[in-house]
């Protein structure tokens, strides 16, 4: 039988690789998603290579496969923009750079948003992000770029299927470029995932299953085709419970890691300040396959006591 392979977005921090798995092994993950820095900007700290060594060893000896384990690229560059060609110089030299600390650190996979046709039609954008990708990929960093599905909210590109395909199709590396699967994007998206085997055979059909690397479990707190990417807690939301296990545990998918992106847990159910991780839970009632509609209440519950 075959490991599920299920972790979460995890912090960096301080102790960089090292704090993120030690915050990961707390929630029973075999695998975590982490960013160099804050997603939401450009800030990056050299990465420690003692640091990195003393991970590894710990990854060893708790069996988890750094191939697994996923970084991802922070929201605010934009690759699908030329208006501003600093702008655009800038986040392609970022991205390699990113690419760099992941060679660094061992790790084999980058997500990355592909980016915002901002003042210019969607083929200008898909096209501008091509090139972008094909500048980054030189021969000089070897961690694959997965571009992640989105929910096509504003100017967003990659938020179809054949979008997608157009872009990947102009990389020159193909060694180098693949697709993160967001469960949130596809349904925002349009794509109604309560027939998973219809958009995965589609997705196979135009791209090649081979291509995902990576897929992020999140429930959605929209509708169906809503192009609105709000995350909702594991069976909390419109794609439900049982819809996201069978993705999780689809047998052409079992090999890709499942990282949650799920909201933290606030005091009450309209708090906006969420302040406790759910991924303990989360996890636990994916690997059992049993939703337990009192975990957010038990989550609240288990950290007051602290």
């Amino acid at each position: 039988m075959k490991m599920l392979i299920i972790g979460s977005h995890v912090s960096f921090g301080t102790k960089q690789i090292l704090g993120a798995l030690e915050e990961a092994l707390n929630y029973n993950s075999n695998t975590f998603m982490f960013y160099t820095g804050a997603p939401t900007n450009t800030i990056r700290k050299p990465i420690d290579n003692d640091i990195v060594s003393r991970a590894k060893i710990t990854m060893k000896e708790k069996n988890i496969d750094i191939n697994n384990v996923v970084c991802h690229a922070p929201y605010i560059v934009n690759l699908g923009s030329k208006k501003d060609l600093e702008k655009y110089n800038f986040s392609i030299n970022f991205i390699r750079n990113e690419l760099k600390r992941c060679d660094e650190m061992g790790i084999t996979k980058m997500v990355l948003h592909p980016g915002n046709a901002v003042g210019i039609t969607k083929e200008e954008g898909l096209n501008n992000i091509a090139e972008a990708l094909n500048s980054i990929l030189d021969g000089t960093t070897s961690c694959k770029i997965l571009l992640e599905t989105m929910a096509g909210k504003g100017t967003e590109c990659g938020c179809t299927t054949d979008e997608l395909k157009y872009i990947i199709d102009k990389v020159n590396c193909q060694n180098q470029i693949g697709v993160c699967l967001d469960t949130c994007h596809i349904f925002d998206g349009g794509y109604d995932i309560s027939n998973f085997d219809l958009y995965l055979n589609e997705f196979d059909e135009k791209i090649g299953i081979n291509k995902i690397g990576c897929i992020h479990v999140n429930d959605s707190k929209n509708i169906l085709g809503s192009h609105k990417d709000r995350h909702a807690n594991i069976g909390t939301g419109n794609i439900g419970f049982n819809n996201l296990i069978n993705i999780i545990y689809h047998e052409k998918l079992i090999n890709v890691p499942k990282i949650l992106e799920t909201p933290y847990i606030g005091d009450t159910d309209d708090s906006k300040e969420r302040l406790y991780p759910p991924y303990k839970y989360e996890i636990e009632m994916i690997r059992n396959k049993n939703f337990n509609p009192n975990f957010l209440e038990e989550i609240r519950k288990e950290y007051k006591k602290d």
